[in-house]
């Protein structure tokens, strides 16, 4: 299972407000040879850490593709650029960020070249795992052995997640 984590907290002067936005990149992955199997609702979220920035808009993909991790990662780099996204600052607001969560069962060695997977930090993220709960609820981390159900009780309470009605 290829799974891609979608945010976004600042409005595209091309595409519009984040969920636009959001839609907008997905119908562009396609266009990079990556199919859209499932996806989850948006979710709007705190920033983290918390700051004065707008709070984000979130989802999760599960995605099919004949793509390479690396050569993924790179189609999801030109998406974020053809939105302006330029990678500055650690959580900065953003018009768009698009992070490869896992790549099928593969876990990176220690040091290895970009991507990371699993991504390192998706199981302490509820904009991550509450999404990725309502696609894949069984998905089990492949260096944690946890599912996304016993990674999202693990969260702490009040992480300040609110689901978006399409």
């Amino acid at each position: 299972m290829i799974l891609v984590a979608l945010g976004a907290n600042l409005p595209s002067p091309e595409f519009g407000a984040p969920p636009a936005s959001l839609e907008a990149a997905l119908r562009l992955l396609q266009e990079e040879g990556v199919r859209i199997a499932r996806q989850s609702q948006w979710y709007r979220s705190a920033p983290v850490p918390p700051s004065d920035q707008p709070w984000y808009v979130n989802g999760v993909a599960e995605v099919e593709t004949q793509l390479s991790p690396e050569t993924l990662l790179a189609a999801l780099h030109r998406v974020e650029a053809r939105f302006g996204r330029v990678r500055g600052e650690r959580n900065e607001a953003r018009v768009l960020d698009l992070d490869l969560l896992a790549y099928d069962d593969r876990v990176s060695a220690p040091g290895a070249p970009p991507p990371e997977l699993p991504h390192p930090r998706l199981h302490e993220r509820a904009f991550v795992l509450l999404p990725l709960a309502e696609i894949a609820r069984d998905w089990r981390h492949p260096r944690l052995g946890l599912t996304v159900a016993e990674m999202v009780r693990r969260l702490p309470a009040g992480k300040g997640l609110v689901l978006i009605q399409k």
